[in-house]
């Protein structure tokens, strides 16, 4: 089954742009497969503006979100796992969505439990 997760971050991003606010996604910075401006990074963590003016190319994609911007005056590609997604909310207001990490430790969906197979169990009854 497919995570839900790409799919609140882009509503959640329709309707903070359908409300003409500033979307922000908070990304964990410690995620190996982000690639993200180093030196913003706070805490093992970063805030970055999606809005449509601040960036270029933004794809929010099922495994990543992708977009083109400039920090201070150099243009980077940014590659976002949807893992590393903590957040997104708007600026103004704060309202969004805070994703639980927990759930992203695995991408890997939990074990299905197998059954025994034994042999049916039938006896004469007279």
């Amino acid at each position: 089954m497919t995570s839900l997760k790409p799919y609140l971050i882009r509503s959640i991003y329709d309707w903070i742009m359908d409300n003409d606010l500033t979307p922000y996604l908070l990304v964990d910075a410690e995620n190996s497969r982000a690639i993200i401006p180093e030196q913003l990074v706070e805490d093992g963590k970063i805030i970055l503006n999606i809005r449509p003016q601040a960036v270029q190319e933004l794809s929010l994609g099922n495994s990543e979100i992708f977009f083109k911007a400039r920090f201070s005056g150099n243009s980077m590609n940014i590659i976002v796992p949807i893992s590393a997604v903590m957040a997104i909310y708007a600026k103004e207001n704060g309202k969004g969505m805070i994703f639980d990490q927990e759930e992203d430790a695995s991408d890997e969906p939990p074990p299905t439990p197998t059954k025994k197979s034994t042999k049916p169990n039938l006896r004469l009854v007279k």
